[in-house]
């Protein structure tokens, strides 16, 4: 039975399957009940956010719907108990873009997820207790897009300048993106402390976001501190052992090893 989320999606729960993969499509079995994906106002409101899963269908049909960019902003203002990551086709093909969740009530399909407001109106839906501003986060999302732009351009200053004022929002989403972000600009214009200072909010928002430590080890580099650097390198990798075969990762790891040497060998 279909269920409407809000006037914009549609809501089909299901019964709780494993997710589909990335490219095989997934036959879904509708459930004969309808269930609420957010909790009743009378919870609690000390709960912490359970992790939710969102995978977005990029098959083909969905993706000439604008899947991939509603992608794109789901894993850029998702808070850290949210991610978003791609998917093959959920089999509703002409209704997209649609996705799956997986929160702690079971998981559903959404339909007619077609723009970024929507993504975030989706977001915010699915916080508990209303903590998520729509508004706020796609604000500061179109900040960082002009951060990064100049980021593209080498104007670092100009981008440190965009990061800060879209770190002021405070979103509630995609905030340890902004200072890790800000850690890069600031690391680039000489401000190594400052960078640290980014890169360790941004871990701390986030303890599972790797590139934080990565800006980490790259800050603790820029002021000598080689036995620091190597362990939030090592922090980084134990996150995501994938990085290891990432050319930047393995250029950062070469050039702590000859700064460890020439240190080595002078004391």
């Amino acid at each position: 039975m279909e269920a409407t989320l809000t006037s914009s999606f549609h809501l089909i729960v299901l019964p709780k399957p494993n997710l589909p993969s990335r490219s095989n499509k997934t036959t879904w079995k509708k459930r004969t009940t309808t269930q609420k994906i957010v909790s009743s106002s009378s919870s609690s409101s000390s709960e912490e956010d359970k992790p939710t899963e969102l995978r977005v269908c990029t098959n083909r049909s969905c993706s000439r719907q604008g899947s991939r960019s509603i992608l794109a902003v789901l894993s850029a203002i998702a808070p850290p108990s949210v991610s978003a990551s791609s998917c093959g086709c959920l089999g509703r093909c002409g209704s997209g873009p649609n996705l799956v969740l997986d929160p702690p009530d079971g998981p559903a399909i959404v339909t007619c997820c077609a723009t970024p407001a929507r993504a975030a109106r989706l977001l915010a839906e699915l916080c508990r207790h209303g903590r998520f501003d729509p508004e706020k986060a796609l604000k500061a999302l179109a900040v960082r897009n002009e951060a990064e732009d100049e980021i593209d351009k080498g104007n670092f200053s100009e981008a440190q300048l965009f990061l800060s004022q879209a770190i002021e929002l405070r979103p509630s989403g995609g905030l340890h993106f902004l200072y890790r972000l800000r850690s890069v600009a600031r690391l680039a214009i000489g401000d190594n402390e400052g960078a640290l200072h980014d890169a360790e909010e941004a871990f701390r928002i986030a303890p599972k976001f790797p590139e934080a430590f990565i800006c980490q080890g790259d800050a603790f580099v820029a002021m000598e501190q080689w036995d620091a650097a190597e362990k939030a390198y090592s922090n980084a990798l134990l996150i995501d052992p994938s990085i290891r075969r990432s050319r930047s990762f393995k250029a950062r790891v070469a050039k702590l090893e000859e700064k460890l040497i020439v240190a080595n060998a002078s004391s």
